[in-house]
C-alpha cells in the first residue's frame, strides 16, 4: 500500500520501504515537509470536503452584520497585500499597504487569550471553514481563489500540526533547530535548513526567511 502526505505529496511506499505505514512509531514525520502521520492518507482517497451550496451561504448569511475587523486583522491583511503587490512589481503600492500596516500594528492592542490552546483551537476552525471557501471559489471558477484556498489550507494544518506537537514537547520541540517560513505561501519548517524546494508552493530554499523571537532575518 503507498499513503501520500496532504502537505507535501510525499508518497510512502510500503512495499518499497519494508515497514508496514502503521508500525512506523507515532512521532514519525514526513520526511519532506515534517508533518506528523495524521496527514497521511491512503493513495487514491480523496478527503470529504464539501462546502455548503451557495444557496445554503446566502441563507445562513442573510440578516447577519458584517463584523469589523480589528486593528490587528487589518495589520496582517494589508501586509498580504503589500507582499502581493511586491510579487507584482508594484513598487509604489507596496510601500503604501507597508506603512497601513505598520499603523495598524502600532494600535493593535495585546491580544487577548494569546496561548498556544487558543491558537490550536482558531487553526482547527479555521481549517474547518476552507470547505465552504474552496466551494465558492470553485462555484465561481476562480482559480486563483481556489490556489490560494490549497495552498491556505495546507500551510494552516502544518500550523495547526506545529502547535499540537509544541502542546506536547514544549520548548524542547525547538532545542537545536531554526523555524524557517516561506515568504511566498507561509509555509513553516522546523529544521537546521529550509528545504530545498517548499513542500507547498515549490519556491527555491532561497525564498524562506530564518525567524529569530518576532523577527524575520
Amino acid at each position: 500500500m503507498k499513503v501520500v502526505c496532504g502537505i507535501c505529496g510525499y508518497v510512502y511506499d510500503e512495499e518499497k520501504e519494508g515497514v508496514p505505514f502503521d508500525a512506523l512509531p507515532s512521532d514519525w514525520k514526513c520526511p519532506w515537509c515534517g508533518a506528523p502521520k495524521s496527514e497521511f492518507r491512503a493513495e487514491g482517497a480523496k478527503e470529504a470536503r464539501k462546502g455548503a451550496p451557495r444557496a445554503a451561504r446566502a441563507e445562513a448569511l442573510e440578516g447577519e452584520t458584517l463584523t469589523p475587523l480589528t486593528p490587528g486583522e487589518l495589520a496582517a491583511v494589508c501586509s498580504n497585500l503589500a507582499r502581493g503587490c511586491e510579487k507584482q512589481y508594484r513598487p509604489e503600492e507596496q510601500a503604501l499597504f507597508l506603512e497601513l500596516s505598520n499603523y495598524f500594528e502600532s494600535i493593535a492592542p495585546p491580544a487577548e487569550n494569546a496561548t498556544a490552546e487558543a491558537l490550536s483551537s482558531s487553526l482547527l476552525s479555521d481549517i474547518e471553514a476552507y470547505a465552504d471557501v474552496r466551494a465558492a471559489a470553485d462555484e465561481a471558477k476562480d482559480r486563483g481563489a481556489a490556489r490560494v484556498c490549497v495552498w491556505g489550507e495546507k500551510v494552516t494544518r502544518m500550523l495547526s500540526s506545529l502547535v499540537k506537537r509544541y502542546l506536547v514537547e514544549g520548548e524542547r520541540m525547538l532545542e537545536g533547530t531554526e523555524i524557517w517560513v516561506c515568504s511566498v505561501c507561509g509555509f513553516v519548517y522546523i529544521g537546521e535548513t529550509p528545504p530545498e524546494l517548499c513542500p507547498v508552493c515549490k519556491v527555491p530554499a532561497w525564498k524562506f526567511e530564518k525567524v529569530s523571537g518576532r523577527a524575520a532575518v
